[in-house]
This record gives C-alpha cells, sequence and structure tokens, in this order.
C-alpha cells in the first residue's frame, strides 16, 4: 500500500502526548512550544493526550501537574484532554481487527532470546498458530517502510532489520505498546501532523506501517531537535532534569523560542506569558528551527 501523506486540504490538528512518568522539564516544553506554534501559525487545532498505558512508570499526580504546567506557559489546548488508560476497548478492537485479517500473530518469544539471536525479532512464532495466553501480538510486516520524509530532518531511513522486524503491538503481560497506541490515538483524533522530539525518528517507519495496514491516512512530520546534556544525554526525567518553574514561567518561554531559532528580542522576556505565545505564533517559522537532530544547552 502506497504512503497516503497528510492532504493540504485537511484542517490542521496537531498534538502533545506526554507520558506522565513525571513533571515536564525543558525537553518537554520545546516539544510542546513547537508544535502549539506549528498548530496556531496555521489557524489550526492543538490537541493534548496523556499517554497513560505503563502504570510502573508512571508518577502519582503528574497527570495534573503536566496539564497546570502547560497552562502556566499559556499552552491552551483545544476539546477534552484524551487519557490513554481510558482506551483499552479500542486497542483491543484494533488487536482483534488486526488479529482476524491475518495482519496479526501471537508470540512467545522473550526477550533474551531475541537478543541472542542477533537482537531483532526472527519471525520464529510466525507460522506456529500460538494463541494469545501468555503471548505478545506481533504486527506482521507485509510492506516494510525503509524511508519517509521529515519536514524538518529531511530524508529519514532506517536499518532494513528495524523496518522488516515483525513488531509488538500488545505486549505478553498486557499493557499496550507505543505503537500500536500513538497510531490508534493520533488516527481516531484527525492528526494530521505530528510534531515531537528527534528520538522518535526510527520507529516513524513502524507507526508507518501500521497506518498503511490500518487503511489510514499518513500524517506528516516534524522532529524537533532534543535538548541535551554536555554530556550528550537527553533532558529526560530519567537523567533527573529539573521541573519547569510554575511561578515565573516567562524565562523558560524566551529560552524555548530561542532554543528552536526563533530569534525573540531580549525585551521579549519582560511581556507577560499571553504577549510572549501571541509573539511566537505571528512570528513562528519552522525553516528557522535548526535542521539538527540534538543541541548540547548552554552551547549557543
Amino acid at each position: 500500500m502506497a504512503m497516503t501523506p497528510s492532504s493540504p486540504l485537511r484542517p490542521h490538528v496537531g498534538r502533545f502526548a506526554p507520558s506522565p512518568s513525571g513533571p515536564l522539564h525543558f525537553g518537554s516544553l520545546v516539544a510542546a512550544l513547537g508544535s502549539f506554534l506549528q498548530a496556531r501559525s496555521q489557524q489550526g487545532r492543538w490537541l493534548v493526550r496523556i499517554e497513560d498505558i505503563d502504570p510502573p512508570r508512571e508518577m502519582a499526580g503528574a497527570s495534573e501537574l503536566i496539564l497546570q504546567t502547560l497552562e502556566a506557559h499559556g499552552l491552551g489546548w483545544d476539546g477534552e484532554v484524551m487519557y490513554q488508560s481510558r482506551r483499552h476497548g479500542r486497542y483491543d478492537e484494533i488487536i482483534e481487527g488486526l488479529y482476524r485479517a491475518g495482519d496479526l500473530y501471537w508470540c512467545r518469544c522473550t526477550r533474551r532470546e531475541i537478543m541472542a539471536a542477533g537482537g531483532f525479532y526472527n519471525g520464529h512464532c510466525r507460522t506456529l498458530g500460538l494463541t494469545a495466553e501468555g503471548c505478545a501480538a506481533r504486527l506482521r510486516q507485509h510492506h516494510p517502510v525503509y524511508h519517509f520524509e521529515d519536514q524538518l530532518q529531511g530524508h529519514i531511513a532506517v536499518p532494513a532489520a528495524l523496518a522488516e522486524e515483525d513488531f509488538i503491538v500488545r505486549r505478553r503481560d498486557g499493557l499496550y505498546a507505543y505503537n500500536l497506541a500513538v497510531v490508534v490515538d493520533d488516527m481516531d483524533s484527525g492528526i494530521t501532523e505530528i510534531v515531537r522530539g528527534a528520538d522518535l525518528l526510527e520507529p516513524t517507519v513502524r507507526q508507518i506501517a501500521l497506518y498503511q495496514t490500518l487503511g489510514a491516512d499518513v500524517p506528516a512530520w516534524v522532529h524537533l531537535p532534543l535538548a541535551v546534556l554536555a554530556d550528550g544525554n537527553k533532558l529526560s526525567k530519567q537523567n533527573h532534569a529539573p521541573a519547569l518553574a510554575q511561578d515565573d514561567v516567562r524565562p523558560a518561554l524566551w529560552q524555548a523560542l530561542t532554543f528552536l531559532g526563533q530569534c525573540p528580542p531580549p525585551c521579549l522576556r519582560e511581556n507577560t506569558v499571553d504577549e510572549i505565545i501571541a509573539w511566537g505564533i505571528a512570528h513562528w517559522q519552522l525553516a528557522r528551527v535548526p535542521r539538527q537532530q540534538k543541541i548540547v544547552l548552554g552551547a549557543r
């Protein structure tokens, strides 16, 4: 099936989809602000989704804190917030449909066995006809996607082993895989363009493959540069990145605009949050965003 890009005639719909594993940090703000400005500058809608499908990794109260932080930074969303934890029935419906169509099978191979075989799954269970009990669900790759065009990073090609692997859409423990949930949610929300961090470049080919398997329109892609520390590690919750301030948020907003190459005037720091956001919408140019996958904080 050929890849169907997002039609320019469709109303622009963007989104921000954090996981509630901790408070938002500067790297989160860059992704949120970039996706917000890309949508608002095109008079589009901007949605927020909480990706709470992995309870062991979630922090109590993080979802509410994330929403409060977005509001404090002037990033107001459209419609109701979507919670993945409330969509299990929809994911099961998709999995059942894929299975009936012959696009999904059950796999009992362990991570240790896959690593011992070279790190990529070799299709061992493809023809065994296993049942769901104690097994993971894998998407059968009929038409692997080896490359795609990103509106910021350009032509992205991935190793054949990654593109051709029958990847997991539901884990052995019953939790839904990110690649399944994100595609189903974005498809159901009518997302036309996905703006997110460059750490998700490689999984994009798997998501495109799932869109195509489901017969859905493929959104456009924009992968923003990641904020990294001097040692090259991504600014993240796992690396104990400091949480965004909740009182005076203007310095972080100004810094995020600067990080994204928008060259805000120094005097803008003293303006109100609403004025900073309004300036960002009026002056937003994706072409100004650095075409890099990583930017070291403090190096510019």
